[in-house]
């Protein structure tokens, strides 16, 4: 049964950093295209970033810059660091994964986390 947990919200100031975990399991990862998303405060989920089964990265235009996707196979584990937070960065954070390996693009996200709540305060 695949499974993602995440981890790591919390509250900080503006300007703060904040690093998520997704650790995931019920099967290998490393072969799987696997996304953060977030959905603020009255509004519609959005992508965050991506990270694909060859390491390619992918970023949405609010978190270039300031968020970092990474992943650690070893422990089916994928990160979103983030720094210089804005006070519109406030949402939860879910972690997902397409479970078609070896895709480079039109993903579909199976799974979901709980989602993690990280809230910016001004």
């Amino acid at each position: 049964q695949v499974q993602l947990v995440e981890s790591g919200g919390g509250l900080v100031q503006a300007g703060g950093s904040l690093r998520l975990s997704c650790a995931a399991s019920g099967r290998t990862f490393s072969n799987y295209h696997m996304g953060w998303f977030r959905q603020g405060p009255g509004k519609e989920r959005e992508f965050v970033a991506g990270i694909s089964w060859n390491g390619n990265k992918y970023y949405a235009d609010s978190g270039k810059g300031r968020f970092t996707i990474s992943r650690d196979n070893a422990k089916n584990t994928v990160y979103l660091q983030m720094n210089s937070l804005k006070p519109e960065d406030t949402a939860v954070y879910y972690c997902a994964v397409d479970l078609r390996p070896y895709r480079s693009s039109s993903y579909e996200y199976e799974y979901w986390g709980q989602g993690t709540q990280v809230t910016v305060s001004s």
